[in-house]
């Protein structure tokens, strides 16, 4: 099977049609044609499940007043998601977006501009490690698959960072705006296997791979956001092994101690998202705010 069928196959969903929503208050910036919400808009892309989804319960818990875009392939098959959507229909929007489907972030990114005109905070948290009978993280050469590598490639790497650049606008028009920063943010889930100086143990070729290009693209838009003098810091985060989907199949050998829930490792990397300084751009950071190196 061809590698573009089957990315569709396995990331494409149908979009979400929620109630209309009521207008909302809002006042205009002085400095700008797009308007301030207050406590900001924040955007989870990769939000269905696991911590894109902790991510938003926690976004929405904590600021009464921030409103949130949620971004998943197949809405109508993220029940947690729409559970949240019951429970605070006012503040959070959910929007079709797959990671292959470059139209898709497009769309997005116009239903964003049409409703809100700005984005304080982007938080890229979808990743692929395993799909059963499709790929498997490689324990040695002899299994690296091209297939594999260019799909993980494709949805850890390339996906963010074409969402950075149709976001680029709103995060451009947000940052200062609605919130207690001057400068919008881009948080990327990486992983400290991405790291090329920390890699003592090899393997999972594919996935380390494409988390090491993750880290090298978001450094390469730090730059330039940071030479065009844009309020935009864009930073890189390990949320450690979480008790996920994603990590279930290989947590044999984690210790009790290492295995964190959503709930921990979330409320961690908020704090660091919350504490971000402009000197933080283009920085990787591990969960407990230490600096990953490169």
């Amino acid at each position: 099977m061809k590698l573009n069928l089957l990315s569709q196959r396995i990331f494409m969903g149908r979009p979400y049609l929620g109630p209309v929503l009521k207008r909302r208050r809002y006042a205009f910036s002085t400095s700008a044609s797009a308007p301030t919400w207050e406590g900001g808009v924040s955007m989870v892309q990769g939000a269905s499940r696991g911590i894109g989804l902790e991510f938003v319960r926690q976004l929405l818990e904590r600021n009464d007043k921030g409103y949130i875009v949620a971004t998943c392939r197949n809405p109508s098959g993220a029940p947690g998601l729409l559970e949240l959507k019951n429970k605070f229909p006012e503040r959070l929007d959910i929007h079709q977006l797959d990671l292959t489907v470059e139209s898709t972030m497009e769309d997005s990114a116009k239903s964003i501009r049409d409703k809100y005109g700005s984005l304080n905070l982007l938080i890229n948290a979808s990743g692929v490690l395993s799909i059963p009978n499709v790929m498997q993280p490689e324990t040695t050469l002899s299994k690296v698959q091209r297939s594999s590598l260019l799909l993980a490639y494709d949805i850890n790497a390339v996906g963010p960072i074409l969402v950075i650049k149709h976001m680029w606008p709103l995060l451009k028009a947000g940052g200062g705006c609605g919130t207690d920063k001057d400068f919008a943010v881009v948080a990327n889930l990486s992983a400290r296997v991405g790291s090329i100086g920390d890699n003592s143990l090899g393997g999972w070729h594919s996935y380390r791979a494409s988390k090491t290009a993750l880290n090298q693209l978001t450094k390469n838009v730090a730059v330039e956001f940071a030479r065009k003098k844009d309020p935009i810091i864009c930073i890189l985060l390990h949320p450690g092994t979480v008790d996920t989907d994603l990590s279930k199949p290989f947590q044999r050998n984690v210790p009790k101690e290492k295995l964190f829930t959503k709930e921990y490792s979330v409320q961690k990397l908020l704090s660091i998202i919350n504490n971000t300084k402009r000197s933080d751009n283009g920085k990787f950071f591990a969960w407990d705010a230490q600096q990953i190196p490169w």
